[in-house]
């Protein structure tokens, strides 16, 4: 409807008998529109959305009977991309197009409409995703991270909530906040550029990822079911745990995402241990490891006085006890050397840097038992070669050789029996008998001289 100005405008012009020029009656017209709808709100369809290169987007909002042009500026407050068949309520005014006697409408805000449209947009999106494979991927989550990164907002309670779970189970973690918007046009942007920065970091790289935000409205959570965002979570290289809402909201980046938490309080306890839990370890560890030991060594021990009870001759088996003996020994050193390389290979891959100092002094503890279990290992070896040295000698005096060496001889018969008496002799003088010296033995056949006995 035209105002008075206008309109006794044309009047007069039309009382006169004026011609009017195109351009003034656009411009009249232009005037009187924008002035009569300067402000209202507008409820359509989505149709035939084109997005321009420099960011403005040009679509047209229609009804079961009307269609209407209507233009989205760049930087226009939308939380949510404008998408064909999207029913939405839009604020804004009307203008016209002088050019082409057009009309248009001028979106400034705009809300889906109702909530089962943002619910059916969802689960379209979802379906789409789920056919290409989005959903499927899930990697595994570090036990031990040693950094975190935390893409939210840098104000409210969530991010404070986090640190403090944290401090309480896990203090040795460092931390890397990435803050930004979880609520609004701007939300997905900075959210992707969050998730592709922490991944393109080269120091303090976090080993895991934790996209939190506080509960909210289906409206309030849309930024978690952009495509941009779900395309980033699973092109990123580090695993990636959502946190959003309460454990009964639901977005589409807990489907993309590797870890699902019901709070962001709760994201942090999955994906760290608890310190006494760790403590409770190395003292098992270490306790499993004195057992150990002290079994190997009691068991060496029985076998070694095993075989020193069975000691035959000092010369043989002294040569078989010292090679078993050496490789148990070698075994055992062998033993304690992977042993102790292991639990400090586990140790260290746990990359706990606050445990350093209980860790050091642990492993001094273990390597005082090493180096008293060297030194005692080496006074028994000491002990036990000169016990065996002493029974060698003990052998050696007691051996025939020794007494053959003081002039003494001893006599055989020829089938190398000893002729202990003269009886022996008699017996076996006829046959020939044997006579052993010290450097040699001497036959005396049947028909020899008699032998001066």
């Amino acid at each position: 409807m035209l105002d008075n100005t206008a309109h006794n405008y044309l009047l007069q012009i039309f009382d006169e008998e004026k011609v009017l020029t195109v351009s003034e009656l656009s411009s009249a017209i232009k005037s009187t529109v924008e002035k009569d709808y300067s402000s209202i709100k507008l409820q359509g369809e989505v149709s035939g959305v084109k997005k321009h290169s420099s960011g403005h987007t040009y679509l047209c909002l229609k009804d079961d009977e009307s269609v209407i042009n209507a233009i989205c500026w760049r930087g226009t407050k939308v939380s949510f991309p404008l998408e064909d068949g999207m029913e939405i309520i839009a604020r804004g005014r009307v203008t016209t197009y002088s050019a082409r006697s057009q009309y248009q409408f001028i979106i400034e805000e705009a809300s889906m409409s109702g909530e089962g449209a943002l619910l059916k947009l969802i689960n379209e999106r979802r379906k789409h995703f789920a056919s290409l494979g989005y959903f499927d991927r899930k990697r595994e989550i570090p036990k031990f991270p040693k950094t975190i990164g935390i893409i939210t907002s840098k104000t409210g309670a969530v991010l404070q909530d986090m640190r403090h779970r944290l401090e309480d189970r896990y203090p040795f973690c460092d931390v890397v906040v990435w803050p930004v918007n979880v609520q609004g046009a701007l939300a997905p942007e900075q959210i992707v550029n969050a998730i592709r920065g922490f991944n393109f970091m080269v120091e303090k790289r976090p080993d895991v990822l934790i996209v939190a935000r506080g509960g909210g409205s289906i409206e309030d959570l849309m930024p978690f079911n952009e495509e941009a965002v779900i395309r980033a979570v699973y092109d990123s290289s580090i695993p990636v745990v959502s946190a959003i809402g309460h454990e009964t909201d639901t977005t589409l980046i807990d489907y993309a995402s590797d870890l699902r938490a019901p709070t962001p309080t709760a994201a942090i306890e999955l994906i760290t241990p608890v310190l006494a839990d760790i403590k409770l370890r190395i003292i098992d560890l270490r306790t499993k490891m004195e057992a150990l030991l002290i079994g190997i060594l009691r068991e060496m021990k029985t076998r070694l006085a095993n075989s020193i009870k069975h000691l035959i001759s000092a010369q043989f088996v002294l040569m078989a006890i010292r090679q078993r003996f050496d490789d148990k020994i070698s075994r055992f050193l062998i033993l304690i050397s992977n042993y102790l390389q292991k639990e400090s290979i586990k140790l260290e891959s746990k990359r706990i840097t606050g445990l350093n100092q209980y860790i050091t002094l642990k492993k001094q503890r273990y390597e005082t038992i090493q180096h008293t279990i060297m030194k005692r290992t080496e006074y028994f070896m000491v002990q036990y070669r000169q016990t065996l040295k002493v029974l060698g000698d003990r052998l050696e005096q007691g051996s025939f050789k020794k007494i053959l060496s003081k002039g003494f001889c001893f006599l055989t018969d020829i089938g190398g029996k000893t002729i202990e008496t003269k009886l022996d002799f008699e017996s076996s003088k006829n046959n020939g008998y044997v006579i052993h010296f010290q450097d040699g033995v001497s036959e005396v056949l049947e028909n020899a001289d008699k032998s001066v006995y």
